[in-house]
């Protein structure tokens, strides 16, 4: 983005939607596993998905051009990481609290850098190693090994945060060549495919009527979430977007406090300022530097 087209105040309008969306869209996610696992969650909400996808398409541009590919692998392999991460992150809002899992799921970035030079042939610098490093202390601080157990709910925080960064590296291979809404129908109709395939291996369980407002919301949220997030990049640079996100752990944590009555651990917030100030170190050294 050039100097001068930066838009900061609607990049904020779209990253209080984003937040909105993810703030739902973990409550309807506890909701909705009192009755289903996550592979049906995940399911309903890529199949509910997916149709609005359709719609969205058939609306906009009355054909179904823009959901050709030529890049079946990578989308493939996009959204096995994506499934897998989701699956995580379903399962962890369950059993931990939701700020931690997003505290945890804060390290995304930094598991980004290391991957990088796996999946796209970067160089992993000494910096960057440091700002891994400093992420990792921020993990101890979240989790507090020793001080209390560790769960399941931990490392299914850890492996999603690292099942998105693939994700996010994957989808920056595919937006060079496909539109955002071919991402979106091929991401929701492979993951409505595995989503029911380990539904019926697992044994499918039919939702209760009552359920269906929260599988709905779930649905349009995923998708929501996706797009604010994406609008905001579209308007701010990376660097005015990112200290944002970092909202989203206080509301969080606010409606765990008032919803399910968890309490405000602060050593958790303290855990996500690390995380959070190695990740901004690190978008600040990746900027280029202006030449006088």
């Amino acid at each position: 983005m050039e100097q001068g087209q930066s838009q900061p105040f609607k990049a904020a309008l779209w990253m209080c939607g984003a937040i909105a969306s993810f703030t739902f869209m973990a409550v309807a996610g506890r909701t909705v596993q009192t009755e289903l696992n996550t592979f049906e969650l995940m399911f309903w909400r890529s199949f509910l998905g997916m149709l609005i996808v359709l719609a969205i398409i058939r609306w906009r541009t009355g054909e179904f051009a823009a959901i050709r590919t030529r890049h079946w692998g990578l989308h493939l392999t996009r959204n096995i990481f994506h499934f897998f991460g989701q699956n995580m992150w379903f399962y962890g809002i369950a059993v931990i609290p939701l700020s931690q899992l997003v505290a945890l799921e804060f390290t995304m970035p930094i598991w980004v850098l290391l991957l990088a030079p796996l999946f796209l042939g970067e160089v992993l610098t000494r910096r960057k190693l440091i700002v891994a490093l400093i992420g990792f202390i921020g993990v101890l601080v979240v989790a507090q090994p020793g001080v209390q157990p560790l769960s399941s709910g931990h490392a299914a925080g850890i492996l999603a945060a690292v099942a998105f960064a693939v994700n996010l590296i994957f989808t920056r291979k595919i937006m060079l060549h496909d539109a955002v809404l071919c991402v979106l129908f091929w991401m929701t109709l492979s993951q409505t495919v595995m989503g029911l395939g380990l539904s019926l291996a697992s044994g499918f369980t039919w939702p209760s009527l009552a359920l269906s407002p929260w599988l709905v919301i779930i649905a349009i949220t995923g998708l929501t979430a996706h797009y604010s997030l994406t609008s905001a990049l579209g308007l701010a640079p990376a660097m005015l977007v990112a200290p944002m996100e970092f909202a989203r752990l206080p509301i969080i944590a606010l409606v765990g406090m008032v919803v399910y009555a968890e309490a405000l651990d602060p050593m958790v917030f303290l855990g996500a300022a690390i995380i959070f100030s190695a990740n901004f170190w690190n978008m600040r050294g990746s900027r280029p530097r202006s030449r006088a």
